[in-house]
């Protein structure tokens, strides 16, 4: 079970990098990701029901951290596809709309606190009662999702094990919509900037900075330079570190983009000059 487990979230998980690089459209990205998740979870699930499980230790474990890692890539990029489908107009009303979305999450939080404290501290002391399949106590708090769910492929809590994965990611999404916008708010005065270069050739970009130690003395962290060039020029980037492993695989011209903007400055100062 873990050896085909691990090789469709590897196989999962590479997909949904590499869709992240290639999609500019945040919705279509969502949309295309979403449907990968539920194939992965279909073949997961076959598996689950045809193989079963050795014993009971193996069952708690697949449902208690393999499936949820799976569903709550499912339930995240879920929330973000409404969120972005439903963002108001204008920088106050999407204020505003962003927040009530992080008083959903807390609400959440609260109403599921025990189980919350249970799973994060990873106590097993009533595992046998959460993650296994056929049993359940009405007494802990049950989703009613669990009801309506496949019980050959559902415990009584391996949603709400998700939905905790889950949330702390869409927290992060939201908190980050939040700051930027903010960040636009301050700067109303001025006119947006987007990136309508490659999102490879920003990397490039943002890498050879990196490296050249020219933030903060060189001690700025790869992933604040890159979060500062999303806000700023309003760019998602995706996995940039595997996009930054692909530029370094190249055999030939791996910096094509550094080269072009000291050719294009070059010719434009050469023009300049016979002016």
């Amino acid at each position: 079970m873990d050896k085909f487990y691990n090789e469709t979230l590897h196989k999962l998980e590479t997909v949904i990098n590499e869709l992240e690089i290639e999609t500019d459209c945040p919705i279509k990205r969502i949309e295309a990701v979403i449907h990968l998740i539920v194939n992965s979870l279909s073949e997961v699930k076959e598996f689950v029901i045809k193989k079963g499980f050795k014993n009971i230790d193996e069952e708690i474990r697949f449902f208690k951290y393999h499936k949820p890692a799976i569903v709550s890539k499912l339930i995240y990029y879920n929330a973000i596809y409404k969120i972005e489908t439903k963002k108001p107009y204008g920088v106050k009303p999407v204020k505003k709309y962003l927040n009530d979305e992080l008083k959903k999450l807390k609400r959440y939080f609260d109403n599921n606190l025990e189980f919350y404290k249970y799973y994060r501290t990873n106590n097993s002391f009533i595992d046998d009662k959460l993650f296994v399949r056929g049993k359940y106590d009405i007494k802990l708090s049950l989703d009613t999702v669990y009801f309506e769910t496949d019980h050959r492929f559902s415990t009584s809590h391996d949603y709400k094990a998700a939905k905790i994965i889950a949330n702390d990611q869409i927290q992060v999404y939201i908190e980050d919509q939040l700051h930027n916008t903010a960040y636009r708010e301050k700067s109303t005065d001025l006119p947006n900037l987007n990136w309508t270069g490659s999102k490879t050739a920003l990397i490039e970009m943002i890498y050879a900075l990196h490296s050249q130690g020219v933030f903060d003395n060189g001690n700025a962290d790869i992933k604040v330079i890159a979060k500062t060039f999303e806000r700023a020029f309003n760019v998602d980037l995706g996995d940039f570190y595997h996009t930054f492993m692909e530029l370094k695989s190249r055999k030939i011209n791996r910096t094509k983009f550094l080269d072009s903007l000291r050719d294009a400055l070059i010719r434009k100062m050469d023009e300049e000059d016979e002016m």
